[in-house]
């Protein structure tokens, strides 16, 4: 039995004569423009409308990715995309209902999704970025590799997932490279990685290798601090950002080396990309963005006090004052 939400979307994309990827981004930029009415213009009578269809509209976006992640089987992102819509739901209905009283933690949050998925929908929507993003990704990955002796990469030719099956190179695409205007197959632009003689490594580079996901989670909850000011805000994000992506390329690397180096090695079932991609590297990830919270506290106060507020009380520890 399908999932009825994607069986949904994927009927209104026919009748509007679309694909589902473009009908899925174009949720996600209106749920993000709603959400960012609601974060500025708080003053309009129709701001708790706007930013109730934004939280649903982004809940219903990151809820129609998890079918893809239970396909690669990555229980973590699982867990997180399938809550995605009901909680969007939750929040959207309580908008509506307490929009005159909605405590300063949920304006944070609310513009902390705004700053986070814009980014990355620039990010991915603008074919030329995207590549960017991707080579430096792969690149900076070859280098540890090899700056630790690991073993002598080099990348491939930047290749590009169509849509409904085939991989092409990019010289042979002829989208538009400023703009995303036909949907990609699910791993978009994408770097292999190969060995010294020209031998294929079962490991490529795709957006989502880039750590970016991570970074924007921390932009977005840096940027929506509005009662902080700049100064201390840009400092938070110099020590962000840069950390992540140092971390971010120790883990491609990781990941990389113990694939190439096990290739026959599996538990229960899960081979070793799988077991260094979806469970070792996300615990590791999980855990390295909560140390890197726990020393942004220090920094901004502000933003722990939000986020205290924001768990349930049987999770939060002790009152949050301020």
């Amino acid at each position: 039995m399908e999932e009825p939400f994607g069986l949904l979307v994927g009927h209104l994309a026919g009748t509007l004569g679309i694909t589902d990827s473009a009908l899925k981004l174009l949720i996600c930029g209106l749920g993000a423009i709603s959400l960012a009415v609601g974060f500025h213009r708080q003053e309009l009578r129709q701001a708790p409308y706007f930013s109730a269809f934004g939280w649903i509209s982004i809940g219903l976006f990151l809820y129609l990715h998890s079918t893809y992640y239970v396909e690669i089987q990555d229980p973590v992102l699982v867990l997180m995309t399938a809550g995605a819509l009901p909680l969007g739901i939750a929040l959207g209905v309580w908008e509506i209902k307490n929009w005159n009283n909605a405590p300063e933690a949920l304006v944070w949050f609310r513009g902390c999704v705004v700053w986070a998925v814009i980014p990355y929908f620039v990010a991915y929507s603008v074919p030329n970025l995207n590549m960017a993003i991707v080579y430096a990704t792969a690149w900076n990955t070859e280098v540890m590799l090899e700056f630790a002796g690991l073993g002598s990469y080099q990348m491939g030719p930047m290749m590009v997932d169509l849509h409904g099956g085939g991989e092409i190179p990019l010289s042979e695409w002829n989208g538009n490279r400023w703009i995303l205007t036909e949907p990609l197959g699910d791993n978009g632009f994408f770097v292999p990685l190969e060995h010294s003689d020209g031998t294929l490594v079962s490991v490529s580079f795709i957006l989502a290798c880039s750590g970016l996901q991570s970074m924007i989670v921390f932009v977005g909850a840096i940027v929506a601090l509005r009662t902080v000011d700049w100064n201390r805000r840009i400092r938070a994000l110099l020590i962000a950002i840069p950390t992540i992506h140092v971390l971010n390329t120790f883990r491609n690397a990781g990941i990389v080396w113990l694939t190439d180096s096990y290739p026959d090695w599996a538990f229960m079932g899960i081979e070793m990309f799988d077991f260094a991609h979806s469970y070792a590297a996300k615990a590791a990830s999980l855990f390295a963005m909560f140390l890197m919270a726990l020393a942004l506290f220090d920094l901004l106060p502000e933003l722990h006090r939000h986020i205290m507020r924001l768990l349930p009380k049987g999770l939060a520890p002790g009152k949050a004052s301020g």
